[in-house]
């Protein structure tokens, strides 16, 4: 490994939280060992091309559409499920394209999102207490001894089912199934077969039937008609498996993260000078940053100086996740001081961590009304303060699970038994993620007349 990046050795030194208890270490080396020698995930061109479009989310030219699972299984990597969670990200990518009037990019919250942080190391059933469930990248969910062992053969595990899954969703994109009219049709069904959807999302699936229509007569059938850029990224969580993972670039001689595109730095292992800072600090990936509602402002842009101290446009996004109850107040100071610097980062909204709660039937749960007011939290800060709010950050599905309430189908606490699949924390389903799209689509509409943005006003003819 180069010296540009930390050994791993020097990370477990900062003493980083978050991370697996392994019992056997030659086995922990010897798992690493094998990772090293696997081909890379992603390639660092792409990380580039990523980049390159944040750059674009910072400048206010873009918006970043970000969501997958909560935590992946292994379980659930099969061709429908994958399926699923695509249609659902770009079926909510053409309202937003629509709206915004300007490029969606599209980042999925899988192929590599199989380890969570915990609050508590341990769960405790009965008389009974064992190691919490980290996500299959560490232990299994089964409530047993063996099944709760810290396991490192599982990273390994980890590589196999995200390189199945970047295959199909390369296949996906690239093989006509992301063709913008077909998603549209999926769009325009959601509208037809939901009765409470109101005439304002009818209106606008209108609009977009009649611009399609327009282009294609207009003879507009490109490749930009069938193919879509998509990006994986996950939670930089397990140390092991990152730097195993990280690659020189045989073109520019630089170290790549190669297990995603983009990585960020959960809420909980953000600290400055800790290991995960460091390790991506040395890494040319785009990386993002969840912050909570006690950050403070000056260590948010000491984080900004640490982990982009180039200022180079699309290295940094923070995605904030605040609480619906929290964001007008604390998100605002956050924003003014980074933007006092002179620095430019993508501003990109999770709505979902900071709204979960327990129902009254003992499920863990989120409401939609709640995610929808820290959207709309988000939006206001953003527009009161003159910057942009480049991005949504979500955990969904694309199937038909009872995980969280609310939303068109009024799914009540009661609902939550029907269909609660989630490994960890509650996900919007398709319904009600289609739903947060043309809520979105609403308020980027808006914000595009505020900022008297046209792309039609604003082109500029070539003179022959």
């Amino acid at each position: 490994m180069s010296d540009l990046i930390p050994t791993l050795a020097d990370l477990h030194a900062l003493k980083p939280t978050q991370q697996p208890e392994y019992a056997d270490e030659a086995e922990v080396a010897r798992v690493t060992a094998e990772l090293r020698q696997r081909p890379p995930l992603v390639f660092a061109g792409e990380c580039d091309e990523l980049r390159a479009k944040i750059a674009n989310v910072a400048d206010g030219r873009a918006f970043l559409l970000q969501g997958g699972d909560c935590a992946e299984t292994f379980d659930s990597v099969t061709a429908n499920g994958i399926r699923n969670k695509l249609r659902v990200l770009l079926s909510m990518a053409v309202v937003l394209t629509y709206s915004a009037q300007v490029p969606v990019v599209k980042v999925g919250r899988l192929a590599g999102q199989y380890a969570k942080p915990r609050s508590n190391p341990n769960e405790t059933r009965g008389d009974v207490t064992l190691p919490a469930y980290r996500g299959d990248a560490v232990n299994s969910l089964r409530f047993d001894a063996a099944a709760r062992r810290h396991d490192p053969h599982r990273l390994v595990e980890v590589y196999n089912h995200s390189a199945a899954t970047l295959n199909l969703v390369r296949a996906f994109t690239k093989g006509g199934f992301a063709d913008i009219r077909s998603i549209h049709m999926w769009n325009s069904d959601f509208v037809r077969n939901n009765s409470k959807v109101g005439d304002k999302y009818e209106a606008l699936t209108a609009e977009i039937d009649n611009a399609l229509a327009f282009m294609v007569a207009c003879g507009v059938d490109d490749e930009s008609f069938r193919t879509v850029d998509f990006y994986s990224s996950h939670e930089a969580l397990i140390l092991e498996y990152e730097h195993a993972l990280t690659r020189i670039d045989s073109r520019s001689r630089l170290p790549y993260v190669t297990s995603g595109h983009l990585l960020w730095i959960g809420e909980r292992t953000r600290l400055l000078g800790g290991a995960h800072v460091e390790l991506l600090a040395a890494a040319r990936n785009p990386v993002g940053v969840k912050v909570g509602p006690a950050a403070r402002p000056d260590d948010i842009v000491a984080l900004a100086d640490r982990l982009d101290p180039g200022r180079e446009p699309g290295r940094l996004t923070f995605i904030s996740r605040m609480g619906a109850d929290r964001i007008r107040e604390a998100l605002p100071p956050i924003v003014a001081a980074v933007e006092r610097t002179g620095r430019k980062v993508a501003w990109v909204c999770d709505p979902m961590h900071g709204n979960t709660f327990e129902s009254a039937n003992g499920y863990k749960t989120r409401a939609f009304s709640q995610v929808l007011e820290e959207v709309d939290g988000f939006f206001a800060v953003h527009e009161a303060l003159g910057t942009w709010p480049g991005g949504i950050h979500m955990e969904l599905t694309g199937d038909d699970v009872t995980e969280c309430v609310g939303g068109i189908e009024e799914l009540a606490e009661e609902d939550l038994s029907n269909r609660y699949e989630s490994a960890c924390d509650p996900r919007l389903n398709r319904n009600q993620s289609l739903e947060l799209a043309f809520e979105i689509a609403e308020r980027l509409a808006a914000q595009r007349r505020a900022r008297g943005s046209n792309p039609v006003q604003d082109f500029q003819p070539v003179d022959f």
